[in-house]
Order: C-alpha cells, then structure tokens, then sequence
C-alpha cells in the first residue's frame, strides 16, 4: 500500500512508461490488483538467489528500482547495481532485531557493502536514519522526506467500494458502533471482553472486527459459538440483523473502506507483548476517533508526529481496562467524538501533504530522470 502513491504518482509524470510492481505474496496481491493504475505490470518477485535475480533483471531490464521499507534483498541491490540500475530503499526502516543481527561479525561486512550500492535511502525517522549508517550507509544518500504510509488514505475509493459503504451504512442503520482493525491471534479476547462490557451500556451495539490474518476466523468463530454470540461473517454476504453483534471480516483488502463506515476504530497489534502495531495513518484519513494499545513498534514515530498536532489525534491506551473506558467516553459522548475524529482527520492530512512529491523529487534527482531512461522497464517497484 506504501508503494502505490509512488507508482500512481510515477504513472501521471510519465505516461506510457513502463512500470513493474512486485510482491512475495499472493494476499497482498489480492489487496493491491483492483488499485494499481492502468498499464502497471504485476509479477511474484523472484526468489533472491543469483540466477533467479540475474534472469529476472535481464528479462526486464529496469532502469530504476524502489524497494519498500526493510526489503533488502542482497542478490537483487548487487545485481542491479553492477548494471548500473539505481537502487532506492523507501520508507527504510530496520528493526531492532534486525539492526543487531546486522551489526554481529558475520553480517556486518555483507551489510555495509549491500548498503553501499544503493543511491538513495528515505529513512522514516531519525532513529532509522542513526541505524542506517551505523551500518556503514553512505551519509550523502539518506534524505528525509515523510512517511509515504499517510499518503495511502490518499487512495481514492473504487466505485464498487463505494456501493459497498453505502450498503454497508443501511445494513447498520443508526446503532452504536465501533470497529477493532487487524486483530492478532490472541487479542480477540480483550476485545470480545471490552464488548461484552460496552453491550451492557449499549444494548445495540455492533463490533465490526477485522481479523489481522483471515485464517484465525475459525478459531474466532468457534469462541463466539460458544459464548452464544449473534455474528455475521462478511463472506457469506449475509444481511446484519437488529441482534447481529458481531460483523466479522473474513475478507481481504477491504479495510480501507471499511474505516469510512465506522466512528471509533482500534487498530490491533498492539495489545499483547511481542506485537509492534500497525499503520494508524488510514483510520485517520477515513475521520475515526483512532484507538492504539501500548505496544506499537516502529509506528511509534507515527503517533508523536500526530500528538505534536494534536493530543486528541491518536489515543494509546495501556491496556484492556483504558481501553474500556476510552470507548465509553467516546461513545456516550458525541461531542468528544467529534472531536478526536476531527483531530484525527486533521492531523493526517497536514503530515500527508507533500509526502509522496518529496519522495519523488528526491528519486528523480539522486536516481532517476526521465531523460536518462534506458531500461525496457521504467520502475520496478518491490518489497
């Protein structure tokens, strides 16, 4: 999803021009196929061993490759770059973990001079930018230019997406509502827990809940069997009831969409320890009240840039108890829920403003310019 403002914005400079998009996963596909722009080429990308990595770029022949995030992959920067094919790391983030296992005697060598092959790296925060050349990364190629993760919610709805939130708006009609994003194995029971405890306060209370991995639905379904809970599951396209409480999405590449037809949104992975959260930045783009438990990783830097414009923008809570009475507050109370969806709101479109021409002006002048393209292939894009 990082990637596609990137190529969108790519394909309007340079029309016609030939762009390639790769993944290392079907699911992924199956969120970004119905999103990429006329004329984008889609393949898996290959597996990162010479031959694979030699025949893949000599097939295509790309005059530039953008890689997304911490997807350093060192047969495929070597490769390009001794064809003299630019290499850019965007959104470049290293875990701690990873920082360290790079930084052990074996590794440190094979890093440094990966590292020193490519010609741009965009790093996410300033402690990103300190692990980088802690890791022998030339200096003169790190450049700051935002987070591309706000320009998702610049993605524009689809119109059968649309039909699907008006659909979905009349199927909920008026009840109270509230939505719990890329839930991990494990954190359902905090939140089936929190929305027994709302539904004694708020007898027509409907969860919207969006498993993080569609697989875990089963297991999910099974609890709720068990405890006798009204649910839906959205793949069965079966009509939400006046005693449904809980709708279950058990699709994938829909939850863009569904942040437009819900107030409060609570963005999981980040309520058990050993999670690291997930992107906020699309729940704000939609205007929910955004929730966050305490345990959010590299997106950290995300929630201080939002406070810095606005307290109420992003609420992290501690745990099951605070997030409890988080949604009681905003929930019972319109005009505090206004106020933390127009902070919200606000604060992702001020940090998203100029992301992705930033990006792009910096990989034009460090990388790339349109006068100087000799590949068959204008952009590989891959992550």
């Amino acid at each position: 999803m990082a990637a596609l403002p990137v190529v969108r914005h790519c394909v309007r400079l340079h029309p016609g021009l030939p762009v390639l998009l790769t993944t290392t996963t079907l699911s992924s596909f199956e969120v970004i196929k119905d999103l990429l722009p006329d004329g984008v080429i889609y393949q898996f990308a290959p597996l990162d061993c010479p031959n694979a990595i030699d025949s893949f770029i000599g097939y295509w022949k790309p005059s530039l490759v953008l890689l997304l995030e911490s997807e350093l992959w060192p047969n495929l920067i070597m490769s390009a770059a001794a064809k003299g094919i630019a290499v850019a790391l965007l959104n470049a983030r290293l875990s701690l973990k990873s920082f360290n296992h790079w930084s052990m005697p074996v590794g440190f060598p094979l890093v440094a001079l990966m590292l020193s092959k490519l010609s741009l790296v965009v790093p996410l925060s300033t402690i990103q930018a300190v692990r980088f050349q802690l890791l022998h990364t030339p200096p003169g190629i790190i450049h700051f230019a935002g987070d591309l993760k706000y320009a998702v919610g610049d993605v524009n709805a689809g119109e059968n997406q649309v039909n699907e939130i008006k659909d979905l708006q009349q199927q909920f009609s008026d009840r109270p509502l509230w939505m719990a994003a890329s839930i991990h194995r494990g954190e359902e029971e905090v939140i089936l827990r929190v929305h027994d405890e709302l539904g004694k306060m708020y007898p027509a209370l409907l969860l919207i809940l969006v498993p993080r991995h569609p697989e875990d639905c089963k297991n999910i379904s099974l609890a709720l069997k068990k405890q006798k809970i009204n649910f839906v599951l959205r793949s069965t396209r079966e009509v939400v009831s006046s005693t449904t409480r809980v709708y279950m999405v058990d699709t994938l590449g829909e939850l863009r969409m569904l942040y437009r037809v819900t107030p409060v949104a609570v963005i999981g992975g980040s309520f058990l320890p050993g999670l690291a959260g997930h992107n906020i930045s699309e729940a704000a783009a939609a205007g929910c009240a955004v929730v966050t438990g305490p345990h959010v990783g590299h997106f950290y830097h995300m929630l201080v840039e939002m406070w810095q414009i606005n307290p109420l923008a992003v609420k992290q809570v501690s745990g099951e108890f605070e997030l409890l009475q988080t949604l009681k507050e905003l929930l019972g109370d319109a005009s505090t829920l206004g106020a933390h969806q127009r902070a919200a709101k606000n604060a992702f479109s001020i940090m998203s403003d100029g992301v992705v021409n930033r990006v792009w002006n910096l990989v034009s002048r460090d990388c790339w310019s349109s006068g100087n393209v000799t590949g068959d292939c204008g952009m590989l894009a891959t992550w």
